[in-house]
This record gives structure tokens, sequence and C-alpha cells, in this order.
């Protein structure tokens, strides 16, 4: 797959003077944004171009996130600059989301301290989905710090797969882009869609405003090679670049973050494991701040069960299948990506809160049995990653159902007092609905926590640090 790449231009990091400040010139672009017919109410621009800007920017920035998908596009509008990401104090504007791009979409968009708003649009394309938010915020009923296209000052984009290339967020320009078109082999389903968006975003934008790259497999690029290599021929990695790359690493990181900011530690002392538990689930062993190990692979059907993915099977099941159900192996991984974990073994949902509903008024079996599996994975996988990273001080869920489910942390929790942990029931409870803390016993040699991440706001403080110039936190 390839893209028609129009030049793009950066912004210019220039020293004032002798005073060592620096300034960003953004190139007034000359593509202009044309109206369509889907307007959201009170829609027309203040201005449909960038003026040409020359000062330091000093003021906090407005960050467009987004996370595009085949139909989709999630966003959110982030105000932030270095001194308000070092106090903690970022301002979330506005989010929202666009489902069935295509077609009629359905829209919610809603600004900080307002209800939401649900209509829906006939959107054609990402393109299409872009324009609509940016009319919305520019519009009567969106954002006040937002007044023109000019007050969107960078868009950050969350990107699948940096393959061995990405170990940071990086500024987007051409070879960059091309990089991101190189990791299509290995992220088939997703690299195209983040593509779109950027050059999406790009086109709505003109190419003088700052686009940010940030990668789901960045923070995983720390593995040692024996922990990131399959036991195959090894030629085949030199190849193909076939090995452990793993996934939420936006999130692994985010949180493995907060927890040190919770515990007042430094980066170098950050020992924890992380448990990233949704419809996509996978657990991190993080050492000195390090990424050691984690649970998805060169895809992320590997490792934990998820909604409708298997996680980890023997690979000779793959072949078995195909020939008893007179499937391709394409047909094969399909199912197990999107028939398999909680929704195979229960045939019922993946919805975990539906399970445990289930379970809990009917005594479904298979209900039952989808959830401890789920369970006794994940137990599994944190014994395995205490042995693999040396030990730890803490365990931290995140993700729907690690920061919303106490039950499901009570069982996998459960079996692990061998390594010191001691879940106090009530802290567990009550850590629900976006709170934060620890939910372990004051003497529980394994500390636990809950964190909810925010992949959003990591996004929105590295694209504020690469368009500045400085050194991402990690």
């Amino acid at each position: 797959m390839s893209f028609v790449l129009g030049p793009l231009y950066l912004g210019v990091l220039a020293e004032n003077g002798t005073s060592g400040r620096r300034e960003t010139k953004y190139e007034a672009p000359k593509y202009k944004v044309q109206s369509t017919k889907h307007q959201a109410p009170s829609t027309k621009y203040k201005s449909t171009r960038f003026k040409t800007l020359k000062t330091q920017i000093s003021y906090p920035m407005n960050i467009l996130v987004l996370n595009c998908g085949s139909s989709s596009v999630k966003f959110q509008i982030i105000a932030t600059d270095l001194e308000l990401i070092a106090g903690n104090r970022d301002l979330r504007l506005a989010r929202g989301s666009i489902e069935r791009v295509g077609g009629e979409a359905i829209v919610s968009l809603q600004s900080e301290g307002n209800d939401a708003q649900r209509s829906t649009a006939k959107l054609r394309d990402t393109r299409a989905a872009v324009e609509f938010i940016v009319r919305w915020a520019c519009s009567e009923a969106g954002i006040a710090q937002v007044q023109s296209v000019a007050d969107i000052h960078a868009v950050g984009h969350r990107v699948v797969h940096g393959g061995e290339r990405f170990t940071q967020s990086v500024a987007i320009d051409d070879a960059v882009l091309r990089g991101i078109e190189d990791c299509i082999e290995l992220a088939p389903l997703h690299n195209p869609t983040n593509i779109k968006g950027i050059v999406a975003a790009r086109e709505v934008f003109g190419n003088g405003l700052p686009q940010v790259a940030v990668f789901d497999t960045a923070f995983h690029q720390t593995l040692p090679e024996h922990a990131y290599l399959y036991a195959i021929p090894y030629q085949l990695y030199r190849r193909y670049r076939i090995r452990r790359y793993g996934f939420h690493g936006t999130s692994h990181r985010y949180v493995a973050y907060r927890y040190r900011q919770l515990r007042g530690i430094e980066r170098n002392q950050t020992n924890v494991i992380t448990l990233h538990l949704g419809n996509g689930c996978s657990i991190a062993g993080i050492r000195a701040g390090d990424s050691l190990d984690t649970s998805m692979g060169l895809t992320p059907l590997e490792g934990l069960v998820m909604g409708t993915r298997s996680g980890d099977i023997d690979p000779a099941i793959v072949d078995f299948i195909s020939a008893k159900e007179g499937l391709a192996t394409n047909e094969v991984e399909t199912l197990l990506n999107k028939q398999s974990g909680l929704l195979g073994i229960s045939g019922l949902t993946h919805d975990m809160r539906e399970l445990l509903e289930e379970e809990r008024d009917n005594n479904d079996r298979r209900a039952h049995l989808a959830i401890e599996i789920f369970c006794y994975r994940a137990r599994k996988y944190i014994g395995a990653f205490l042995a693999a990273i040396g030990g730890a001080e803490a365990i931290v869920f995140t993700g729907g159902i690690g920061e919303n489910s106490p039950e499901i942390r009570s069982r996998i929790c459960t079996g692990l007092e061998w390594a010191g942990l001691e879940l106090d029931s009530n802290k567990n409870a009550d850590a629900v609905s976006g709170s934060e803390g620890v939910i372990s016993k004051d003497g529980s040699r394994l500390a636990v926590y809950v964190i909810p991440t925010d992949e959003e706001l990591l996004i929105a403080r590295d694209t504020v640090r690469c368009v500045k110039g400085v050194a991402q936190r990690y």
C-alpha cells in the first residue's frame, strides 16, 4: 500500500539572537478547508487559514489527539505545556468519537464541563471526520479556547506499530510517514488507518502544523534480546524481523509514570508489573523504569485471554483447526482474533460485566469458566514476570476491566499470597470509576495499585515535547 505524500513543513526551531530562547515558525499552508454538506450547528470557521506565526510558544499548546481506526475516529483536545506537564495540571478541553465513518456516522462530542452532544452526520472518510471535529471545536457549540483553526497548535497521533525503527515518539515528516508505511506488514489492520489519520490532518490543517506519532510499541523497545526473540531459525528474524514487539506501550508507560509520582520515587526505582485489562489485555514487567518483558508478541494476539482474542495457544492448533474445519490459515487467524477469548469460551459475550452478571444471576457454567480462565492466565503471567524481572514492589491494574472490576482484581490476586500480596477488600471494592491508589493492605510486601490509564494525555505531552525539542520522559 502506498500513499501520495506532499512535502511536510514541520516548523523551524530557530535561536532568537543570543538569548537562548527558541521560537517556532509555522509556514502558512496553501490548503483551504472547503465547506461540506455535513455541518455541525454554527460550524462556520472564524478562520480557514493559519496565520503566519512567529512567536515564542509560552502559552499552553492546544493539542488535537487523534486515534483513527478503520471506521472510527476518537479524539481529545488537551491544552498543555512543559510547566503544566511538570505540575500535572494539563487541561482537557474536549473529547469525543465518530463511529461508522464512511456512511451515516454516529457522532459524540463533549467539551469539558458540558454534557455530550450526540448526533449523526454523513461522513465519507477520515478526512471528513477530522474536518467535522475541527468545525465543531471552532463553533459556538465547541470550545472557548479554540476560536479558529489557528488555535490548534499541533496534532498527536496514536500509531500502533513502529517496528524496530521507532523507539520513541517522533515529529512526522515524509521519511517518518514512509517508515510507518514500511511497518504495515507488521500491523496490516492498524497502521494503514493511522496513516489515513495523519494524511487527513495534513489535508485539513495544511503542511505547516506540527504532527507527532506516538507508537504503541515504542515503550517495549527496551526488551532484551533473550526476551524479544522467538526460538525459531534466527535467519527468519534477520529477514523479516519476526520478534516480540509488545503493544499497549503508551498505557504501560503512563501508569508506571503515575505510580512513581504517587510513590515519590525516581524512574530507576520503578519496579512494577502492570496489567492493562480491557477488551484487549496485556501485562508488562518493568524494572528500573524499563519494560523487560511483555505478553503481546509480533501481533496483539499473543499473551493473556482477551475479549475476542485467544491469547497463548499451541501454534500447531492453527493447522489442526484448518484441516478439521476446512478453513484457510487466514480464516483461522480471524477466528482466533475475533471469535475466541471470553466470547469463544462463554458463547455469550466478550463483555466481562455481562459475564459476571450471568455467573451471578444464572450460575452459567461457561460464563464462570471464561472468567476463571481469564483470571488464571493473568495470575500465571504475574508469577512468571515476578521471576523474569527479579521481583517487584507492586502490581498495577489499569484498563476498563482493571480499573472498574473489583471482582476480577480479587480473583487474579487470590493465590498470590506466597508473593506477599495481601489485598484490602474494602479498598478494592471502593476503587472504581476513576479511583486511583493502593488497594492492598498496609503491611503487604507486594503492593497492589489501581491507576486509570490516560493514553491521550501522554500523547499530548509527547507532542509538546517533540515540538519544543525536549527529552521525552519515560
